[in-house]
């Protein structure tokens, strides 16, 4: 048996902001909301239901793309003008990095959670 991640609840202060923000930077669209959730399908796999809560940790996501869905992130992280850097503590902001031949760099949302784009695994 193959087991995979079908969903995640990512909590958010305004669940409908949050999933727009998100599919926008990612190029993705909102899907029909699934009971108290607002919805962005990831891929056939996966979605991420948003949830508006009080309180809420961040939390870190992280997301292999392709070298042209990088491309197009990146350029709408810039385009957003959201800070982004090259390590997940923000120390090397506008950077991205070149692990394992790749390329990668972190952002945050609205939420404070952490978001992570690289390209080799």
């Amino acid at each position: 048996m193959t087991i995979t991640l079908n969903h995640t609840i990512v909590p958010t202060r305004d669940k409908k902001a949050s999933a727009k923000f998100f599919a926008d930077i990612f190029g993705l669209k909102v899907d029909s909301p699934v009971g108290h959730f607002a919805v962005v399908e990831i891929n056939e796999r996966l979605t991420f239901d948003f949830a508006e809560r009080e309180e809420f940790e961040s939390h870190h996501y992280a997301f292999h793309v392709s070298d042209e869905e990088f491309e197009a992130i990146l350029a709408r992280v810039k385009k957003a003008g959201l800070e982004y850097s090259s390590d997940p503590m923000h120390r090397n902001k506008g950077e991205i990095n070149h692990r394992k031949g790749g390329r990668g760099f972190y952002f945050y949302d609205h939420n404070g959670h952490n978001l992570e784009l690289l390209t080799r695994t």
